[in-house]
């Protein structure tokens, strides 16, 4: 009988629960993803237009006097603009300046933009408009922003021509993108081209006396909606017989009579809307006709309308409005100018001088 009651007792024990602790507790998992943020891209206060190295414009190579939208080979847009990516700056892959037919992301990649950092500029320029909804950034972050310093130069006509919004995109990692607001809308390349209707002919002209022209109209035949507006020039030459014929008239430098018909002995009479020649143009006789410049390029040519407050060919003088010049001697597309030329013919003077030219140049503005 004890015997059983023994084996009882230890098979009570063996059940009986076990207690190690004074508490007790219990864990749950957490799941925390992180945004993937699309780069923001602020242009900042540093854009500027700047000419090509061969034919610089009436203010050198900044572009100054481009009021169009319209740009050629050569010629380039320089951008700052500041860029963030709140998962890091890292992450931001390419900053690149694109061209397309339609505005924003996705655009053709042209040019690649160069890293600066926040190193040499901490204080974000308020001209930036750097903000998140409407918190203002104000100070660089170099985990998160970079600056950059971009440079798109336009190519030839046979990459770059027509139109194009063209703005500057920022890439990450994970294939996220963003493009600054102002996205820009040029004409590249566009075509331009002179119109000059009418011919210079002076027929039975007896020597000694005066002889005028026909009016002709030279005029802007730019491509259609490019807007072009051409600063128009003028320069020539000596004219000669072109047969053996024996011709004498103008004296050369010695004062020798000599078988040209001399640049100088013509002239010419230009109106352009309300600008006429003779009243603020240099070179004017009595008539109000005004010298041609011996050349064959242009830039040996003066501006057609040529003011007298200012050096020979240049613009006028601070005291001269500046829209006076445009208008006096630009041309938009479509519009023409009306010349009349003078030919004051020397006696004596014999031949038929047809050898020889005046040329009209248009340099886009």
């Amino acid at each position: 009988m004890n015997k059983i009651i023994v084996i009882l007792a230890l098979a009570m024990i063996l059940v009986m629960p076990a207690v190690v602790a004074t508490d007790v507790g219990s864990g749950i998992g957490i799941s925390v993803t992180t945004q993937k943020f699309a780069p923001r891209v602020w242009m900042c206060d540093s854009r500027t237009t700047i000419d090509d190295n061969t034919e610089n414009g009436q203010n050198g190579l900044s572009l100054a006097e481009r009021k169009h939208n319209y740009a050629f080979e050569g010629e380039s847009i320089h951008w700052t603009v500041l860029v963030m990516d709140k998962n890091k700056i890292e992450e931001v892959t390419e900053v690149v300046g694109t061209i397309g037919q339609s505005q924003g992301a996705g655009n053709d990649v042209e040019v690649e933009c160069i890293r600066r950092g926040c190193d040499e500029q901490r204080t974000i320029p308020a001209e930036c408009a750097a903000r998140i909804d409407q918190f203002v950034l104000t100070t660089c972050d170099s985990d998160t922003m970079s600056f950059y310093d971009c440079s798109l130069t336009v190519e030839t006509p046979a990459s770059m021509h027509g139109e194009y919004f063209i703005t500057i995109e920022a890439m990450d990692l994970t294939g996220l993108s963003g493009t600054m607001a102002e996205n820009e809308y040029w004409f590249l390349n566009p075509t331009i081209a002179l119109a000059v209707d009418g011919n210079l002919a002076f027929e039975d002209v007896m020597p000694g006396t005066l002889s005028y022209s026909n009016t002709i109209l030279v005029g802007n035949d730019a491509e259609a909606g490019s807007g072009v507006i051409l600063d128009m020039f003028i320069s020539g030459t000596d004219f000669y017989d072109p047969t053996s014929s024996g011709a004498r008239c103008s004296n050369d430098a010695n004062g020798i009579p000599t078988n040209k018909l001399a640049l100088i002995e013509f002239s010419y009479f230009v109106t352009n809307g309300a600008y006429v020649s003779g009243v603020a143009t240099f070179d004017t006789d009595a008539e109000g006709y005004t010298n041609i410049p011996y050349s064959t390029e242009i830039s040996g040519a003066e501006r057609i309308m040529r003011w007298r407050n200012g050096p020979r060919g240049a613009a006028p003088s601070s005291d001269v409005v500046e829209a006076d010049w445009n208008n006096g001697n630009a041309l938009s597309p479509g519009s023409e100018m009306a010349l009349t030329f003078k030919l004051d013919m020397p006696e004596p003077c014999v031949g038929d001088f047809s050898e020889g030219q005046i040329y009209f140049w248009g340099e886009a503005i």
